[in-house]
């Protein structure tokens, strides 16, 4: 079952406390499909300009994903550049060149409004709504968002919880979203909203779903080697709902629990290395073995 993606497509410049790396390929919309398409295929809506590379695109279409919804507009891609401290827990942003991604008005091929299947990436709420009215009826819709959209764009952004099923945030955003220090508390004042199922990543230390009510703690997979974050928050969504949109199952408990986990295995390849290098290396053997390596360090 094909899934409808809508962010970005970027170009990165990252510095770690283990690294660095000048205009790698990044975004919203690319860490997901790269994620997701190791389970089901992916059909990708966003923006680039005319510096961004054709071969990437022809990988993406080699690996089950649709690059039909990707406009080419006159101008440079969205640059971010930012730098991480040695905890790796937050993004300081050095620069932002939105370039052609602030001409961004998602418009959906005809054969993308059929899927049952959406994911709203980080972009402005209003943007997710619009694609919310070019689909005909979805079954899933999740979304993400950030702390920029949370604070300029707050009204915006809970009309857009109206009409979803799932919504990510990070643990600040939930906290700033929510007016609530406490977690569980958050997740039920943002449940309130409108998403009946909540997940709350929480980077090295897994992520947490509330959903109406019952609540699910998953610890991030033990890794020795870390590299960069960037992305991770995208790559556990695409693994996420890749596993959803596999199964086709209804959204109970013990379905969103094996997605979640299969979320924080593909995050936990993407650290590995920058931007996509980790991925690329992977096959479904690699990440069959990682979660069955994660589901052994959990029992007891």
């Amino acid at each position: 079952m094909s899934i409808v993606v809508v962010g970005t497509t970027a170009f990165d410049s990252v510095q770690t406390p283990y690294g660095a790396a000048e205009k790698v390929l990044g975004g919203s919309a690319n860490y997901f499909s790269m994620a997701a398409s190791f389970f089901t295929p992916i059909k990708m809506v966003s923006v680039i300009g005319e510096d961004f590379p054709q071969d990437h695109l022809e990988y993406l279409n080699n690996r089950n994903v649709c690059t039909k919804g990707i406009a080419k507009l006159l101008g440079k891609t969205f640059h971010w550049k930012g730098q991480y401290e040695r905890d790796l827990s937050e993004a300081e942003t050095l620069e932002t060149h939105l370039n052609v991604l602030e001409q961004f008005k998602p418009a959906l091929p005809h054969e993308y409004r059929k899927c049952e299947y959406v994911f709203l990436a980080n972009i402005d709420p209003d943007l997710q709504q619009q694609v919310l009215e070019q689909m005909e009826s979805p079954k899933v819709v999740a979304c993400d968002t950030m702390n920029f959209w949370i604070s300029l764009k707050r009204e915006s952004l809970i009309q857009t919880l109206k009409r979803i099923d799932i919504f990510l945030l990070n643990e600040a955003e939930a906290r700033q979203l929510s007016g609530e220090s406490n977690l569980i508390r958050a997740a039920k004042k943002i449940h309130a909203c409108g998403p009946r199922i909540i997940i709350i990543k929480r980077g090295e230390h897994g992520a947490l779903l509330y959903n109406e009510g019952r609540i699910f703690v998953l610890s991030a997979f033990p890794l020795e080697t870390v590299q960069d974050p960037t992305g991770a928050g995208d790559t556990f969504a695409g693994g996420f709902m890749g596993y959803l949109a596999k199964s086709q199952n209804e959204l109970d408990d013990t379905t969103l629990r094996k997605a979640i986990v299969y979320g924080t295995v593909m995050a936990s390849f993407n650290v590995e290395d920058f931007s996509f290098n980790r991925l690329k290396t992977l096959d479904w053997g690699l990440i069959e073995q990682r979660y069955r390596s994660l589901l052994n360090a959990l029992s007891f």
